[in-house]
């Protein structure tokens, strides 16, 4: 089977044997957004091609390919939700060299009853459980970083916050970015951002102290997006953690070190994940599926 992770941004693409273990693997910058329309069948012959000339012949998608602005949207899953809930509910697509299916994503809502949705995190965090009946509570760090509860070996519920976009929009477009030299990473700045955000005062008027404390001298210019880093992911972690707990983390890059080091901050207990969760999960889900 062929299973292909497909983002905004970019998609990574797996040829999986019939355990799921990768025998090849392709990653570019290929996101929905480069796609023109109508021209997805052809995106997906030409990062793909070369394996079903070899014989494949199922291909599974998940992420935002399934969104409106993707291929073909593939409607919400409330939640709770599973693996096989997923399975059930995957949605054909025309492709005239393989059958093609779709994951959907999944819906919740917060405790005010807001409405929240994923899509492509829901196969991740599948990916990432050690067992098929745990309990846990996993992050996935990144621009909208995700907070799933797991209950039962199914998706209970999740919270999402706008963090990595946030820090992108305020040190690149606003005033705290002018005092702003270097990037964001674990150490003292970095802790010291964590801390302030477990004080009163509010996420609004933390920030702007990250500019006053330059202004004074008590923030060198090579600190600052530290500091604010701090700042930002210490308000996620405490409002997703109401007491210490271990968490499972799932992605890579910097963010994975960043919030590690704050859930450890706030006393909980950060386990980094498989990079290659979302390929472990589409293998599950795939297994599940009725591909005729």
């Amino acid at each position: 089977m062929i299973a292909v992770d497909w983002g905004t941004s970019s998609a990574r693409a797996y040829r999986l044997a019939p355990d799921g273990a990768i025998l090849a693997r392709r990653e570019g910058a290929g996101g929905i957004l480069r796609v023109p329309e109508g021209g997805f069948p052809a995106a997906l012959a030409e990062m793909v091609g070369h394996w079903l000339a070899e014989g494949e012949a199922r291909v599974l998608l998940s992420g935002m390919v399934g969104s409106r602005q993707g291929w073909q949207e593939a409607p919400y899953l409330a939640c709770p939700a599973g693996l096989d809930d997923l399975a059930r509910s995957v949605v054909p697509v025309a492709f005239a060299e393989a059958a093609v299916r779709l994951v959907p994503g999944l819906s919740a809502e917060d405790a005010a009853c807001i409405p929240e949705v994923m899509r492509g995190e829901e196969v991740q965090v599948f990916g990432a459980l050690a067992e098929g009946h745990e309990d846990a509570l996993i992050c996935l760090p990144g621009s909208h970083a995700k907070w799933v509860r797991v209950v039962g070996g199914r998706i209970a519920g999740f919270t999402t916050s706008m963090t990595g976009e946030a820090f992108a929009a305020l040190s690149g477009h606003t005033i705290l970015g002018r005092m702003m030299t270097g990037t964001a990473e674990p150490g003292p700045a970095f802790e010291a951002g964590v801390a302030r955000a477990a004080e009163d005062g509010g996420l609004l008027h933390h920030l702007f102290g990250t500019r006053t404390l330059g202004l004074f001298g008590r923030l060198a210019p090579e600190d600052a997006a530290s500091y604010l880093s701090g700042l930002l992911i210490g308000h996620d972690v405490a409002s997703a953690m109401a007491e210490p707990a271990r968490v499972r983390l799932v992605g890579s890059g910097p963010l994975m070190a960043l919030y590690g080091r704050a859930i450890a901050l706030k006393g909980g207990e950060a386990v980094a994940g498989d990079p290659d969760s979302a390929a472990r999960g589409l293998a599950l889900i795939g297994e599940r599926t009725a591909w005729t």
